[in-house]
């Protein structure tokens, strides 16, 4: 009787590590300030998790872009306690629209790994860099134009 106790328990016990270490996607328990943004988190996407941000201070214009073919935008000017998600893998940005008061936010992501594409600086800034003639035909401008935003980015470019 004893035996089959201790046997039970033991595979139980086994099952239980097995779910604990099972779970796909953690919530992320930390955040980074980055107080050189100049008021703006440029359009970017989340390949692989939603985003919730809560205004804790000033006022943020934020939005977000749905996917072709209607790519309407949704957006909103947030204020102190107020709350914004941002779907998952759609292009979305916040800025702060009065500079001389400081705005503070708190994120929230649906995976440990999300990812993160920055819109410009992967069109613009690319390694090596995408034909110029490809991107003035996308955005229906000169060469020359596509050459000074691509001279703009370079390795440590952030922003």
């Amino acid at each position: 009787m004893a035996s089959s106790t201790n046997f039970l328990l033991t595979t139980l016990a086994l099952f239980a590590f097995q779910v604990i270490a099972s779970d796909p996607s953690p919530l992320q328990d930390f955040c980074v300030a980055d107080k050189d943004s100049n008021g703006e988190n440029p359009p970017h996407t989340h390949p692989r998790a939603t985003e919730i941000l809560t205004v804790l201070e000033g006022t943020l214009y934020v939005g977000f872009v749905t996917s072709n073919t209607d790519n309407k935008l949704f957006s909103k000017m947030l204020n102190k306690g107020d709350v914004f998600v941002f779907p998952e893998g759609l292009v979305h940005f916040q800025f702060n629209p009065c500079p001389d008061k400081p705005a503070v936010a708190i994120a929230a992501l649906s995976s440990q790994n999300p990812g993160v594409i920055t819109i410009a600086n992967a069109v613009f800034g690319s390694k090596p860099p995408i034909s110029d003639d490809v991107l003035a035909k996308a955005f229906q401008v000169e060469k020359m134009t596509i050459d000074w935003l691509q001279a703009q980015f370079w390795g440590d470019n952030h922003n």
